[in-house]
């Protein structure tokens, strides 16, 4: 896997931050829409990128982009990130995103080489920085990869002080796609997640998972100011999961000894 001489410009993006995409994934998560700010990782419905339709690839992610690699037949997947929180992003505010490539790593896994790739957001508000994500990305080329063995269809029951149970069905994967204009075919073409991509069903988002075990403080009352996740395997559409977590850290856990995501916060 060759990507030398790779080293994308930063692009910068400015919106003006609305309510309307904390009141729709308010409704997809059956709660109260945020009143003042966006909760840690909201910011993920903002500034979207659209790409017109012929510039989607056959699995319904582009086909070329800033910070997507030069590496062919190319499969995505969300392995985790991490976000710190200086100031809260209100609605109202004009906020300019700048994005940058933190960093690239080729490793060789038991599928073959993968590339790490890290992108660095950075929000600011009036000339103040406001926060900081790094979203880590992995990609990789060639056939599908076997996929881990199936869980058990019985909802887990963990010992913690906050669960959230959750089953997330093919309608609730549409409404959390078109939130965030992800055209994936994993998410909602279940002929393509298991026969082209080697998946066990529809594929629950790894940014969903996240804002999950991220619910679970902020539904307490508890404000994180910085966090990280992991995503760990996949969790599919119509089997059973719990986020289960405490004030240090939660867990996206489908099993007992299944666990899809785990995350940290402070």
């Amino acid at each position: 896997m060759n990507i030398g001489g790779w080293a994308p410009e930063p692009a910068e993006t400015t919106e003006l931050i609305g309510t309307a995409p904390s009141i729709a994934l308010a409704g997809v998560l059956d709660v109260a829409a945020p009143a003042d700010e966006l909760p840690p990782l909201w910011q993920w419905l903002h500034f979207l990128e659209r790409p017109a339709q012929h510039e989607l690839g056959p699995d319904g992610h582009p086909l070329e982009g800033r910070f997507l690699p030069p590496v062919p037949n190319r499969r995505r997947m969300f392995a985790g990130g991490r976000f710190t929180v200086h100031s809260p992003i209100r609605y109202g505010d004009t906020i300019t995103r700048r994005a940058e490539l933190a960093s690239t790593a080729l490793k060789r896994g038991r599928s073959g080489e993968l590339l790490f790739v890290t992108v660095r957001h950075t929000f600011v508000r009036d000339g103040d920085e406001v926060a900081v994500e790094e979203q880590d990305l992995v990609y990789r080329s060639g056939d599908p990869v076997s996929r881990p063995a199936q869980v058990s269809h019985e909802s887990p029951v963990p010992e913690a002080p906050w669960t959230l149970p959750i089953t997330a069905d093919p309608v609730l994967l549409f409404r959390f796609s078109a939130l965030t204009y992800n055209a994936h075919r994993i998410h909602y073409d279940e002929a393509y997640a298991t026969q082209i991509e080697g998946h066990g069903g529809l594929v629950v988002h790894g940014p969903l998972l996240a804002m999950l075990c991220l619910e679970l403080p902020r539904r307490a009352g508890h404000r994180a100011r910085a966090l990280s996740f992991r995503a760990q395997r996949p969790v599919y559409a119509g089997r059973p999961f719990v986020a289960a977590g405490s004030p240090d850290g939660a867990l996206a856990i489908e099993a007992p000894g299944a666990t899809a995501m785990t995350a940290t916060f402070a």
